[in-house]
């Protein structure tokens, strides 16, 4: 690939590929010896160097290269330990890929960053996990709620000693209170804790061990030292507490442009008066309560409007998580001719239900309370969402399957 590459990269000079010569040549060269000592310090980074190209996830559509420089991954782990207890003696784990945000900030970085050790899994096995929390002791883990899904369904999970695994981090998509609920009764000595980010910044919100069950179950955490959070109406100006809007953050972790998109990074970052830094749009909807935990709501490109009124995506997706059969779901809009949009739950079913039907649903629903006006029209039961290889669901793939395919 790099010699394919290479025609478009003039300033490449050498190649590195561990456990090749090359490699081997360069660790064992005394550079020291070889270079003029004198100039070594002119050829160090600066730290507000671009040191990470990553990209989004694409979640939503076209992944973007975002760029990160040495001060705002170094800022993004710095208040992690604090918050969550760590120390050199903890042992992290990570599954998610390194070329993902999650698994390069906690799987790459923080262990090195902080003196500790961390237990890399290639390939996600739930049963292989639990093994080596036995093994090595592991006391916490960072990944998206599929995988705490997974950990769960383990079926000796009660026989098993995971006395040492005391963190797990949600980070990536909403975690459905039965989940959390779950947790705790399978695992009490385990805090879930919800976090919040985006490859743009990082991880910008986290639960605090510790925090009372309203806080564990219907927010996606407090903001980190130094990191601001913003809710804003359409005219840019700060809404109440628990008043839905446009959710924007600012601060060290936030990144420094897309690649070769400077344009869309300008549209997206919002000027400040205050001489402390713009804003950035992050693109999802949101409100904070009264002690500025954050609960996301929805993305703006998520927003099912039928009729004119709002669907509450993120909300009828926690309560059909509540459904004993219900495994997955996520809730797309399809078009409609006269009321715009109309809200499709598209549902994955636990090994050995026996189904779900569209009037289960709105029987289910209408128990939990939900207004009838937010209620899905259409129902799919599918074999599984499409999802990124972090494990959050591609909602514009699977708009494009249910348009595309017939109605269940």
């Amino acid at each position: 690939m790099v010699e394919r590459l290479r025609g478009d990269w003039p300033a490449l000079e050498h190649v590195l590929v561990i456990g090749e010569p090359s490699w081997d040549e360069f660790i064992t060269t005394p550079w020291e010896d070889v270079r003029d000592p004198a100039v070594l310090p002119a050829l160090r980074p600066d730290p507000n160097d671009v040191t990470l190209l990553i990209f989004t996830s694409g979640t939503t559509g076209e992944p973007k290269g975002v760029m990160h420089t040495h001060n705002t991954m170094v800022a993004a782990n710095d208040p992690l330990p604090e918050r969550l207890g760590t120390t050199p003696d903890s042992v992290f784990h990570m599954a998610s890929t390194l070329a993902h945000l999650t698994g390069f900030l906690y799987g790459a970085r923080l262990n090195v960053q902080n003196g500790a050790t961390c237990v890399l899994q290639d390939v996600w096995d739930p049963v292989e996990f639990v093994d080596l929390v036995e093994r090595h002791g592991i006391t916490c883990t960072s990944a998206a709620t599929p995988f705490l899904h997974d950990i769960l369904r383990v079926p000796d999970l009660a026989e098993r000693d995971l006395s040492s695994l005391t963190r797990f981090c949600c980070m990536g998509a909403p975690i459905p209170s039965a989940v959390v609920r779950q947790a705790r009764e399978r695992l009490p000595g385990l805090a879930v804790l919800g976090g919040w980010g985006q490859t743009e910044e990082g991880l910008v919100t986290l639960g605090i061990p510790g925090d009372p069950e309203d806080k564990i179950v219907e927010t996606d955490g407090h903001p980190w030292p130094n990191m601001e959070v913003r809710v804003v109406d359409r005219e840019g100006e700060v809404v109440p507490p628990r008043t839905e809007g446009a959710l924007q953050v600012r601060g060290p972790f936030l990144f420094v442009g897309y690649a070769e998109r400077l344009e869309l990074t300008r549209e997206l970052m919002v000027p400040a008066d205050d001489g402390r830094g713009d804003w950035f749009d992050t693109g999802d909807l949101a409100h904070l309560d009264e002690d500025g935990y954050l609960r996301i709501t929805g993305r703006t490109k998520d927003v099912i409007i039928r009729g004119g009124e709002n669907v509450p995506v993120a909300y009828v997706e926690n309560v059909l998580y509540e459904h004993p059969a219900v495994e997955a779901v996520a809730v797309v809009a399809v078009p409609d001719p006269r009321l715009q949009e109309r809200a499709c739950a598209c549902v994955v079913l636990k090994p050995g239900a026996s189904g779900f039907e569209f009037a289960e649903m709105q029987a289910h629903l209408a128990e939990k309370g939900v207004a009838k006006q937010y209620w899905p029209e259409r129902l799919e039961v599918l074999d599984e969402l499409p999802r990124t290889p972090s494990g959050k669901i591609q909602k514009f793939q699977l708009r494009a399957q249910v348009v595309d395919g017939p109605a269940g």
